[in-house]
């Protein structure tokens, strides 16, 4: 039986520390609740702040809370390229060598040298989620998502296991494109063979294209 998970896209979205929701919001800003967010204790606030790279910015970029340990941006691939910034593609607190930007607030701005990210496509289970579907922790593995027009295989996904966490697949605006996902959409989990950090689902075959 196949083993399916909710997939939800994530759009850009900024994480602050204390220290700079101070700075952005002024000293002993609290964040506003929005709406809770499908992982625990995670939630929309109704805080914006404009995000400013080498070639242009984006002026509304919402909060999410609760507040971090250390500032962190979430952008698409291609929200980065248009605005100039680096952003690797890396889990979330993995900020070692990173982009920077600036980010503006209606009280100050900041500027940090690192913490702008892509985030690697994941899937958040709780550790019974995880024996569910015959994973562990930091596992990778391929998700296929059926669409009327652009049905794919997303591979590269990692397993991400904690009893924080509800079972959700997330993925962001580029990749919900790429499958044209509506809200609601189904994946379905595929554990297959991997070589050299690239999953190749037994029995696929492999195209080359050329430019």
């Amino acid at each position: 039986m196949a083993k399916e998970v909710l997939v939800e896209v994530s759009a850009r979205h900024v994480h602050v520390s204390r220290e700079a929701l101070d700075t952005l919001f002024g000293k002993g800003f609290e964040l506003s609740f929005k709406k809770a967010l499908s992982q625990p204790g995670q939630f929309a606030t109704n805080e914006r702040v404009q995000v400013i790279g080498e070639k242009g910015s984006f002026p509304a970029v919402s909060i999410l809370g609760p507040i971090r340990p250390e500032t962190q941006v979430e952008l698409s691939a291609t929200d980065a390229r248009s605005i100039g910034v680096k952003a690797p593609v890396r889990e979330s607190g993995d900020l070692e060598g990173t982009g920077g930007c600036k980010i503006v607030g209606p009280a100050g701005e900041i500027e940090i040298d690192h913490g702008v990210i892509v985030a690697k496509r994941h899937i958040h289970m709780t550790p019974a989620d995880a024996a569910e579907f015959g994973v562990e922790d930091k596992q990778i593995v391929s998700v296929k998502i059926d669409s009327p027009e652009r049905s794919l295989i997303f591979g590269d996904v990692i397993v991400r296991v904690s009893e924080k966490y509800a079972l959700a697949m997330h993925i962001d605006t580029d990749e919900s494109n790429a499958v044209l996902a509506p809200a609601g959409t189904m994946g379905e989990v595929i554990l297959g063979v991997y070589r050299s950090k690239t999953a190749v689902p037994i029995g696929a075959a492999v195209f080359m294209f050329k430019f």
